[in-house]
């Protein structure tokens, strides 16, 4: 089941149906999660539900204090592999200079290049297709005799609705 890139906006408007956001998001994830075989556990749901919560990433010990309120504490080692199995499943990015967790808003394969728009105002983090950046990147790499490892790129600024407001 693939989402729907071109009804996703980067930045999603503040009043929008985030119920709907989340429950498409999990319908996905459980999608390509019995495509590939895999579980997703009740651990690794409620990590991807926790960041679901927001378009706002979270570092593990914030889902940890999340995940606590309803129950018992889970150990960090059981977060860090749950984020490890969402992540290796496409479900996740880790935003390295935030070191924090978003939940995938798009459908791609772990490989494929990712620019993350990040607010300064208020924490949102958007994903644009990066095609044609890592096109650049992977030309200018090879000119240089480089292999990169990861596709990743983070751009800090003011989100459209934030600029409006």
């Amino acid at each position: 089941m693939a989402r729907k890139s071109s009804a996703r906006a980067v930045f999603p408007a503040p009043d929008h149906d985030h119920s709907q956001c989340s429950s498409d998001a999990i319908a996905h994830a459980e999608s390509i999660c019995a495509a590939r075989s895999q579980r997703l556990t009740p651990i690794r749901r409620r990590v991807l539900e926790a960041l679901l919560a927001s378009h706002q990433p979270l570092g593990a010990y914030d889902l940890i204090e999340r995940l606590s309120s309803r129950g018992e504490r889970p150990a960090p080692i059981t977060i860090y592999r749950a984020l490890d199995f969402l992540r290796e499943n496409a479900l996740v990015h880790r935003i390295e200079s935030r070191n924090a967790f978003i939940a995938c808003a798009h459908n791609h394969d772990s490989g494929d290049p990712v620019v993350f728009l990040i607010c300064e105002r208020c924490g949102a983090v958007g994903e644009a297709a990066g095609q044609a950046v890592a096109e650049t990147i992977k030309t200018a790499s090879r000119a240089a005799g480089f292999t990169p490892k990861s596709p990743v790129i983070e751009i800090s600024g003011v989100c459209s609705h934030c600029r409006a407001a």
